[in-house]
């Protein structure tokens, strides 16, 4: 299990607070979930938090984020990356849902969060329904000084599940889904699954 490095918010000159967490995997994998248990244990910790997501993921709530188990947090919806920069305001800590997507400027956001002192914890998908690297999630996943990879369970087989599979045939990259539209897979069952959609 992670644990928060400097949960208490200490910070010294030799050792100033700031840096990027990424919590990344398929669907269904717990990624919001983790994402909420550590801002709320931020919350607890009694620092000022600001949680973020894409304008685009209505699926459960059209503000709050909410997890497949319906566990949620208040946020704040926003249209680009840049506009959590000039929302963030003086907290301390930074949540980002959904970073897959984002616009390609959600790294630097990133990085000019974390700068300038602020713990910033990213969620996302880390490969689209193709099984390919999604969108600027292979670049935030380069520059975060902690990467959890989290695994769902596979529906075929009940093994670890890395691959997001999606059952229609729609061929469209943003597309949000919930258990009607993707399943969890491991990679056999993945690939099995893609060639009997090409066949």
């Amino acid at each position: 299990m992670f644990v928060e490095p400097q949960i208490g918010g200490v910070a010294s000159e030799k050792c100033p607070a700031g840096w990027i967490e990424v919590i990344s995997g398929c669907m269904f994998s717990g990624k919001t979930e983790e994402l909420i248990r550590r801002l709320n244990r931020a919350i607890i910790a009694k620092q000022r938090v600001n949680i973020f997501k894409p304008v685009a993921d209505t699926r459960y709530h059209p503000q709050a984020v909410v997890s497949h188990n319906n566990n949620s947090i208040a946020s704040v919806t926003v249209d680009q990356a840049e506009a959590i920069l000039a929302q963030a305001g003086d907290c301390q800590v930074v949540g980002i849902d959904e970073a897959q997507f984002f616009d390609d400027k959600i790294v630097d956001v990133c990085n000019q969060l974390a700068n300038s002192g602020k713990r910033v914890i990213v969620a996302g998908l880390d490969m689209d329904y193709e099984g390919k690297p999604f969108g600027p999630m292979p670049f935030l996943l380069a520059i975060a000084e902690y990467v959890t990879k989290v695994h769902a369970i596979c529906t075929v087989s009940g093994t670890p599940a890395s691959f997001s599979f999606r059952l229609g045939a729609s061929k469209e990259k943003l597309m949000l889904g919930t258990k009607h539209e993707y399943e969890a897979r491991s990679r056999y069952y993945f690939n099995q699954g893609m060639k009997e959609k090409h066949e």
